[in-house]
C-alpha cells in the first residue's frame, strides 16, 4: 500500500510550537538527491601485518541525511582477500550524517600489495577513494623450540542438502513399476490358452476335434445319454451355422432340415438326401432323449457318433470354394478384431493410469488438503512467495531489521514542498495496493520536534483516514500493544476492510496489519495487507510480523 507519514509542525498565535503529525503510507522508488558537500576519506588500522593477520579497512562518507550511499561489496579487493563485512555505523553530526563501513581484509603470502581504488555511489555521483600499500610480512618460526608435526589427513564431512533427487528417484521407480505392471498384464503378448488355440482353428477341423473330446469323455460309460446327444448334435449344429445355414444353433429340428432342403433344392448346397436325412433321424432321436427321456442303445450312440462324423466329411466335400470377396472379408474381420483388441488395451492403459492419477490427487488431498495439492499443480503467487528464498535486511535510519520474501525496493517520498525542511522520509516497499499483497517499511525524522512528543494512537488514526482516501471502505480496527524480541515496544493496528480492486468499480475482502514505533522524533512502520481468504499470504504476514526488529545488539 502506497502509504506516507507527514509531521507539520506549525507556529501558534503565542509563537509556540506544536506538532500535528498526519500518517500517510505510499509507494514509488525512491530517488535521492546528491549533496556535492559529501566527503570521502578511507583508512586502514595498519600498513604492516603477518600472514593471515586482518586489517581493518575503514571508509568515511560524511554527506547530507537525503543522499543515498552505496558502499563496495565484493569478495576481494584486488590481492587481498575480505573476511569480514561489517554493519555501516552511523553518526549524526548537526545536518549532516558520517556512515562508516568498515572491511576486514588478509592476505595469505608474503610481498607487498596495493589495496585499490574502491568506487562509492553518492546520490548520482561516482566517488573514488585512495590506494593504499599494505605489507604481508612472514612469520619466523624457531624449529629448535616450536615442534613440528605432520599433515592430519582429509576427515570426510556429512554434507547437507537438497534431497530433490531422491524425490526424482523414488518418482523414477513408481512411473516405471506402474509401465512394467501395465505391459506384463495389458501390452505383452501371451501365450494361447487352448480355448484360443481351437477357436483360431476352421470350423471343420474345430468339429472333429470336439467330436474326438466326445470320445474321449465318460457320458456312455455312465449312460449320460442325455449329455452325450447334446454334447452331439451341438458339434453338427455349429458346423452348420457357420457353413451352412447361420441360424442352425437356434432353430429347431424342423426348421433346420427344411432349410437344409430348401438349399438343396436352390442349388446353394449339393448335399444328399441321405446326408439330410441322417442329419435329421439324429437330430429327432437327440431331442427324443433330451426332451421325452428316450433311451437308446449305447451302441446306437456311438453309432450316431460315427454317422455325424461322416456327415461333416460330406457337407465339407459339396461346400463351394470361398470367393476372392469372401476371402477379403475374412481378412478384413481379423483385422477389425485386432484392430478392437488394441483399442481395448489403450482403453484399459488411460483408465488404470487415470484411476491412479487421480487415487495419487486424492490421497494428497486428504493429507494435505485439496486447496494445497490444487495450488502446487496450477501455481499460486503467494504460495511462490512463501516457499521462495526469503531475505533478511534492514531497511532506514535507524534501521528496521525484517525479513521478507523478496527484496523491498526503495521509493521516494511526495513530501509537499512545505513539509520537506521539517520531515525526512525514507519507504521501503514489494507490491501494490491493487496487487492483493504488499509491504512496505517506513522510517519518518521529525525535525526541530521540541519537546513535543509522537503519539502513535495519532498516528494509527491518521493512516486509516489515508487508507480510506485512497478507496478502502468498511475498515474493522483492532489496537493491541506489539514487542519485539528484542524489547522495542509499539503498537499493532491491524483488522479486514474493502480493497479497490484492478477492476474498476470491483473490491476484494483484505486483511491490513500495521505495527508502529516511535523513539525521540522517529517515526517507524511496517504495513501489510493482502486477500481475506489468502491462507499463503496468512502465513506470510505471521512469518514478517515474528522477524521484526528495531535493534540488535553487537556481542
Amino acid at each position: 500500500m502506497r502509504n506516507e507519514i507527514i509531521s507539520t509542525i506549525q507556529h501558534n498565535s503565542h509563537q509556540s510550537l506544536s506538532l500535528k503529525l498526519k500518517g500517510l503510507y505510499f509507494a514509488m522508488f525512491c530517488i535521492i538527491t546528491f549533496s556535492a558537500s559529501a566527503q570521502v576519506t578511507s583508512a586502514v588500522d595498519s600498513t604492516s601485518i603477518r600472514i593471515g593477520a586482518q586489517v581493518t579497512y575503514n571508509i568515511t562518507v560524511e554527506t547530507d541525511s537525503s543522499n543515498l550511499v552505496v558502499f563496495p561489496e565484493a569478495k576481494n579487493f584486488g590481492a587481498l582477500e575480505i573476511i569480514n563485512s561489517y554493519p555501516i555505523d552511523t553518526l549524526k553530526n548537526d545536518a549532516k550524517f558520517s556512515l562508516i563501513k568498515k572491511y576486514g581484509v588478509t592476505q595469505f603470502d608474503s610481498g607487498t600489495y596495493t589495496l585499490p581504488r574502491q568506487k562509492l555511489i553518492i546520490g548520482d555521483r561516482t566517488v573514488f577513494t585512495d590506494s593504499i600499500q599494505i605489507e604481508v610480512r612472514n612469520i619466523a618460526i624457531d624449529t629448535t623450540k616450536q615442534k613440528l608435526y605432520d599433515i592430519k589427513p582429509i576427515i570426510e564431512v556429512d554434507k547437507t542438502g537438497s534431497n530433490w533427487w531422491l524425490y526424482l528417484l523414488i518418482a523414477i521407480v513408481c512411473i516405471a513399476a506402474i509401465g512394467a505392471i501395465l505391459w506384463w498384464f495389458i501390452w505383452r503378448e501371451k501365450p494361447l490358452t487352448e480355448d484360443q488355440k481351437i477357436a483360431l482353428l476352421p470350423p471343420y477341423d474345430r468339429a472333429k476335434l470336439a467330436l474326438k473330446k466326445l470320445d474321449e469323455s465318460d457320458y456312455l460309460q455312465h449312460e449320460e445319454l442325455k449329455d452325450y446327444y447334446s454334447e452331439l448334435t451341438l458339434i453338427i449344429r455349429k458346423y452348420l451355422d457357420e457353413k451352412v445355414y447361420d441360424h442352425a444353433l437356434e432353430s429347431t429340428t424342423d426348421e433346420l432340415v427344411s432349410r437344409l432342403r430348401l438349399l438343396k433344392e436352390g442349388n446353394q448346397i449339393d448335399l444328399s438326401p441321405e446326408t439330410i436325412k441322417n442329419i435329421e433321424s439324429i437330430l429327432r432321436r437327440a431331442d427324443l432323449v433330451k426332451f421325452a427321456k428316450s433311451e437308446p442303445d449305447i451302441a446306437l450312440a456311438e453309432l450316431d457318433r460315427n454317422t455325424i462324423d461322416t456327415e461333416i466329411d460330406h457337407v465339407k466335400e459339396v461346400l463351394p470354394e470361398p470367393t476372392e470377396e469372401e476371402k477379403l472379408l475374412d481378412e478384413q474381420y481379423r483385422q477389425d478384431q485386432e484392430r478392437k483388441q488394441e483399442r481395448k488395451k489403450v482403453w484399459i492403459t488411460v483408465g488404470i493410469s487415470l484411476f491412479l492419477i487421480i487415487a495419487t490427487l486424492v490421497g494428497f488431498s486428504l493429507k494435505y488438503g485439496f486447496s494445497f495439492v490444487k495450488d502446487t499443480i496450477i501455481g499460486h503467487d503467494s504460495k511462490e512467495l512463501l516457499e521462495s528464498e526469503w531475505v533478511t535486511s534492514q531497511y532506514g535510519v535507524p534501521p528496521v531489521f525484517i525479513t521478507t520474501p523478496k527484496v523491498l525496493k526503495r521509493t521516494p517520498p511526495p513530501i509537499p514542498e512545505e513539509l520537506k525542511a521539517q520531515v525526512d522520509m525514507t519507504l521501503f516497499g514489494y507490491g501494490s495496493l491493487l496487487e492483493g499483497f504488499n509491504i512496505y517499511v517506513t522510517t519518518t525524522t521529525i525535525k526541530n520536534l521540541g519537546e513535543n512528543k509522537i503519539e502513535l494512537d495519532q498516528v494509527a488514526s491518521q493512516a486509516i483516514a489515508l487508507m480510506e482516501k485512497q478507496g478502502v471502505a468498511n475498515i474493522m480496527l483492532k489496537n493491541d500493544k506489539f514487542t519485539t524480541p528484542a524489547g522495542a515496544e509499539g503498537i499493532k493496528v491491524y483488522g479486514t476492510a474493502d480493497f479497490p480492486s484492478p477492476v474498476k468499480g470491483q473490491i476484494y475482502k483484505g486483511n491490513y496489519t500495521m505495527l508502529l514505533f516511535n523513539s525521540e522524533n522517529v517515526i517507524q512502520q511496517v504495513y501489510i495487507s493482502s486477500k481475506l481468504e489468502d491462507s499463503y499470504a496468512d502465513r506470510i504476514t505471521e512469518r514478517i510480523i515474528n522477524s521484526v526488529e528495531l535493534k540488535i545488539e553487537e556481542e
